[in-house]
Parts: C-alpha cells; sequence; structure tokens
C-alpha cells in the first residue's frame, strides 16, 4: 500500500473546478443532466463537451458511477455519482451514500487515478445531514484505502469553513 491510510486523506476548502488531480467526483442527478451546485459548477467549467458526454452515456442509478472526461476541466476526469436524497435514515441512505463514495473510488482505480478530489456528495439540495454524511464518507475512503493503492491520495474538498470543520472532526474521530 502507499503509506498509512491517514497520511493519503486531506481536507481542502476551494473549488472543486480548480483543483489539478486525476480525478474530481460530481455529486450528479440519475438523468446526468446539468443541475445546481457543484453540479451545475462542473459543468459550467468543463464546457458544453461534458452534458453530450453525459447524453451518451443515459443515466446512472443512486450509488452507483461513471466517467467523462474532464474536458476544460483541470482534472483529466469527471467520476459522476448519485447520492441518496435524504429521507430520514430509514431508507437505506446511509448505504447508498457509501456505496457512491466506493463505486467513485473504484472507477478512480479503473483510470489509474492518483488522486481523486470529492465534494460533500447529497449534503445540498439533496438534504443529506451534513455530520452524518461526512462520517460515511470519511469511514467508506478510510476503508478503501486500507485494500488499494490508487487511488494514491483522496481530497475532501470543502467549499465553507462548516463543512470543512465537519471532514477535519470526522478525519480525527
Amino acid at each position: 500500500m502507499t503509506g498509512k491510510t491517514e497520511d493519503r486523506i486531506e481536507v481542502v476548502q476551494d473549488d472543486i473546478t480548480r483543483l489539478d488531480v486525476d480525478a474530481i467526483v460530481n455529486a450528479a442527478n440519475s438523468q446526468l443532466k446539468r443541475g445546481g451546485g457543484v453540479d451545475g459548477a462542473i459543468h459550467r467549467a468543463a464546457g458544453p463537451e461534458l452534458q453530450k458526454a453525459c447524453n451518451e452515456i443515459g443515466s446512472c442509478p443512486t450509488g452507483e458511477a461513471v466517467v467523462t472526461p474532464g474536458f476544460n476541466l483541470p482534472a483529466r476526469h469527471v467520476i459522476h455519482t448519485v447520492g441518496p436524497v435524504w429521507g430520514g435514515g430509514g431508507k437505506g441512505e446511509d448505504d447508498a451514500l457509501a456505496d457512491a463514495y466506493r463505486n467513485s473510488l473504484q472507477r478512480a482505480k479503473e483510470q489509474g487515478a492518483r488522486s481523486v478530489a470529492f465534494p460533500a456528495i447529497s449534503t445540498g439540495v439533496y438534504g443529506y445531514p451534513l455530520e452524518r454524511a461526512t462520517d460515511i464518507a470519511v469511514r467508506t475512503v478510510r476503508d478503501w484505502l486500507q485494500d488499494h493503492d490508487l487511488p494514491e491520495r483522496v481530497f475532501f474538498c470543502a467549499l465553507d469553513d462548516a463543512t470543512k470543520e465537519t471532514y477535519e472532526r470526522a478525519l480525527a474521530g
């Protein structure tokens, strides 16, 4: 394995569309249509070719992940994953969110991505509680990295102070 698991994870506060990593993860909708939030920002930065590539794929079920080129982004690849809509926690949301992270990591590995950046999947318009989502994200990524060499580096990309601090608490716990 490529170093201790904790040394391979970092929290950054930045715009995910500006990160110089091999792959960024897009919190997509199941139709892979340009939306708002992180998805809209990624589409704007990548250019119209991204939507054309998504249209060719068609759709992506909750918890799964698909890959397109990064087009005008610094990242070579965009991994589109569909997180669950929060429904109170009794409808398998935690498992679906963990699947979204695992499947995104698997797609990154298949692309040979040495570095990948994640937004806080499902915590925007999908309403997932931030603390619960970050705990699942950190636990799932840690578990993955224990058994896989790629990606070598995983970044949790936070847009604001509250999200950054929540990730840092989850990593410290």
